[in-house]
């Protein structure tokens, strides 16, 4: 069970410490005043009744000399005009009482010996016992009794300090009123912006600071903070809306190649004629290319947004990337009537790098200045060395890009015109992964633009490739297919896919049998003995990976050239399939010119 708080505001704590402090510190004070007091109050009462003693003693010493009983007593009638003084005696040196004194005239207070010399309390008494001595000699003791009043004494400081610490309370308050006046009204002005900020959502807002202590840097740091989470919900709102325009270019491209798929594939059933069939298959294999090149965007968007993208450098020659770039990007330069103009350096220019991801690079750029220049435009595609860099420039004159949107022109989903985003293909990734391969490779993309009207033009800068000695090149044996039929086996729980492959591979002169789960591939592996086999990796019961070192462990099937087929191609896939058993790993769709690599060679590629 947990404890009620005591103070339920800032003000009251305030309060609370103020009052508590001033306490505190009346309370020692006032602690240590009085046990001094009573210190001093005791120390002087024994000094005191020690110098009436003495006075006593040496007025005693004749009368104890000529045992004067008359003229001891009329010296202790003497203490009569000290009321102070209780009782009085003078003993004899054995110790006998002499005479005695009392303001009472009671002397059974009279102790009947003496004690030793010294002083102590009793009650409300100090006692004290003093020898009487002449000449080194004893001739008695004397005995005084005085009021001790310590507890009369404690009561009246006790009422002072009362007094004092009601009056000090009373400017305890004041002063915790003029504290919080002090402290708590920038703290509840802050109180109340935020509340504001949060109901009504502006950032904008700033608190007021009036003072340079730690209160004006508590201002000062909620004003951060204000500007910070305006700055942050501002970005968020621009993401969200990015991705909201993102997911509908997306629906729009996809919806684009599936348009054309659709009708060709109507072509294909109805065509009466086989040239009518030719033009929509190739319409059907432009249009899969499509799709395939979105979805390889958006997984590079994943890898982008999880820090996996990754390149495989080797030294190539940059002129040839730029070539294999410019041959992709071509039909799209002829179909919108472009004028292309190529500039490359006369001597190879070596670079390390990935020569597919670079040329995708390129081609991002080359396609990125056709969509946004309007028909019959020109495009330069320039390369040159500057400063052990190599440059490699692609210009146009297009649209060009506004001067507040070309800062921003590498985020992602970012398009340089919204208003062309239903005319210009594109799902607005193209430019952020163009830089983000760029920057694998140790370079750096920029982009520059005078306006729009005005064209654009994006550099690349990539580092050179460090000289190495030039060595023989030995010209790569070409692998010749050769007429003799393979015996290959599918297997994969997509009908369509499955019977769509295993036409092709007849078609290529194969002889093809297929299953569609593992346990009927595995039994017909062993009675159709496949010189290759393809296996879906996601099926159903026996999955591609158990299949392939089922069949390694078969008798006999040792030998077969196994492929994984599957729609997942990370490296971690790729290695799974190598540690099951797979020679070759291909990702969905399937290029037919990767089929007759693989079955043109026995060798693995994983």
């Amino acid at each position: 069970m947990t404890s009620r708080p005591v103070a339920k505001s800032l003000r009251n704590k305030l309060m609370l410490v103020v009052l508590a402090t001033t306490t505190t510190a009346l309370v020692v004070a006032a602690a240590s005043l009085i046990l001094y007091d009573l210190r001093s109050y005791r120390q002087t009462s024994v000094d005191n009744l020690t110098t009436q003693a003495e006075i006593l003693a040496r007025a005693s010493v004749p009368a104890l000399a000529f045992n004067d009983v008359k003229s001891a007593q009329e010296d202790l009638n003497q203490l009569r005009a000290r009321p102070q003084v209780l009782a009085a005696a003078i003993y004899q040196p054995n110790g006998r009482l002499f005479t005695a004194f009392t303001q009472t005239g009671d002397l059974t207070d009279i102790p009947a010996i003496p004690e030793k010399s010294g002083w102590r309390v009793a009650d409300d008494r100090m006692l004290l016992f003093l020898p009487i001595r002449e000449k080194g000699e004893l001739l008695g003791t004397v005995f005084l009794s005085a009021h001790y009043r310590v507890a009369e004494r404690l009561s009246d400081y006790l009422v002072i300090v009362a007094a004092v610490m009601a009056a000090s309370f009373g400017v305890a308050l004041l002063i915790s009123a003029w504290l919080q006046a002090a402290l708590m009204r920038p703290i509840l002005e802050i109180g109340n912006l935020a509340r504001e900020v949060v109901e009504r959502r502006d950032y904008t807002r700033k608190a007021n600071k009036t003072t340079d202590d730690e209160i004006g840097d508590l201002v000062d740091a909620f004003n951060a903070m204000l500007s910070e989470v305006g700055r942050r919900e501002g970005s968020l709102e621009e993401a969200d809306k990015r991705k909201d325009e993102f997911l509908a270019t997306l629906a729009h491209e996809l919806r684009n190649p599936l348009a054309p798929l659709t009708n060709a594939l109507q072509i294909l059933r109805i065509a009466p004629d086989e040239a009518t069939r030719a033009r929509a298959r190739e319409i059907m294999d432009r249009q899969l290319r499509q799709m395939v090149r979105l979805v390889d965007d958006l997984l590079d968007v994943s890898r982008i947004t999880t820090g996996k993208l990754v390149v495989k450098a080797q030294r190539v020659e940059l002129g040839g990337v730029i070539r294999n770039a410019l041959e992709t990007a071509a039909p799209l330069v002829q179909a919108m009537r472009h004028t292309l103009e190529v500039d490359l350096c006369p001597d190879p220019v070596t670079i390390d790098g990935d020569p597919t991801r670079l040329a995708q690079v390129f081609a991002n750029l080359v396609n990125n200045a056709c969509k946004y220049t309007p028909e019959g435009g020109t495009i330069r595609v320039t390369c040159r060395i500057d400063a052990g860099k190599a440059l490699v420039t692609v210009r146009d004159n297009g649209i060009g890009i506004e001067r507040d949107v070309l800062p921003k022109i590498f985020d992602m989903f970012a398009q340089a015109d919204r208003s062309l985003e239903r005319t210009h293909a594109g799902l607005g990734v193209g430019l952020t992964l163009a830089r983000r391969l760029v920057e694998l490779h140790g370079g750096e993309l920029v982009a520059a633009s005078e306006g729009l009207g005005r064209g654009s033009e994006f550099t690349v800068r990539l580092p050179l490739a460090a000289p190495v000695v030039a060595k023989p090149s030995v010209e790569a044996p070409v692998v010749s297919f050769g007429p003799d039929a393979r015996r290959i086996l599918l297997v994969d729980d997509n009908v369509d896919f499955s019977s769509s492959l295993a036409l092709l591979l007849r078609a290529l002169g194969h002889e093809v049998r297929v299953a569609d789960n593992g346990a009927d591939g595995l039994k017909l592996a062993r009675e159709f003995r496949p010189d290759f086999a393809f296996l879906d990796i996601g099926m159903p019961g026996m999955n591609g990976y158990d299949l392939a070192r089922a069949v390694r462990a078969s008798p006999g099937l040792n030998g077969v050239v196994l492929t994984a087929i599957t729609g997942w191609g990370q490296e971690k896939d790729r290695q799974r399939a190598r540690e099951s058993g797979f020679d070759h790993h291909l990702t969905k769709p399937v290029e037919v010119d990767n089929l007759r690599a693989i079955l043109a060679s026995t060798e693995a590629a994983l």
